[in-house]
């Protein structure tokens, strides 16, 4: 696994390791608990995932334009800078809406995430370092761009799940 994404997976599975089940539901009033957050996170890997399968399977190059100035900025504050901005709303395709236990939730996470790094490295393989998609936010990026928006989101969503259950410390961008 590709080292931003496995580091991802030890701080999601370092935090939910010992979660019990008030843990998992805990949330301040309208925001997500962290079985949510999770399920959320493996919607967006899972969207990523099935998004870059699909181009692959047309076999055709990838569907990307230039970005915007706008698109631009979001890309060096989230993907350059690792700052990722609170209160955006999240694509319904990525909300969650089961009432899935964590455990479960976390499972499918942990699976899309292996997923989701099978896609991005086969896409660099078959498509080489320019962009391989567009982001809904900040247009085309790379797969090392993927990998990094992913980790800096992923991590975001750490630790607010961290805050939900209390803990001490919470993991830095590095």
């Amino acid at each position: 696994m590709d080292a931003w994404l496995d580091r991802l997976r030890k701080e999601i599975t370092d935090t939910t390791g010992d979660l019990s089940e008030s843990d998992w539901s805990r949330a301040p009033e309208g925001r997500w608990n962290s079985a949510q957050i999770m399920e959320h996170l493996g919607r967006s890997y899972g969207t990523t995932a099935k998004m870059l399968e699909l181009a692959m399977a047309t076999g055709s190059p990838p569907q990307v334009r230039s970005a915007k100035f706008t698109e631009t900025l979001l890309k060096l504050l989230i993907v350059d800078m690792q700052v990722f901005p609170s209160g955006a709303k999240a694509p319904a395709m990525v909300i969650p809406h089961s009432d899935e236990p964590g455990p479960v939730a976390l499972k499918r996470a942990l699976c899309n995430l292996e997923r989701m790094d099978t896609a991005l490295l086969e896409a660099e393989d078959r498509w080489g370092k320019g962009p391989i998609a567009m982001h809904l936010i900040m247009g085309p990026l790379n797969a090392e761009q993927w990998r990094k928006f992913h980790y800096c989101h992923g991590h975001h969503h750490v630790r607010q799940m961290l805050k939900r259950i209390g803990a001490k410390t919470t993991p830095s961008v590095v």
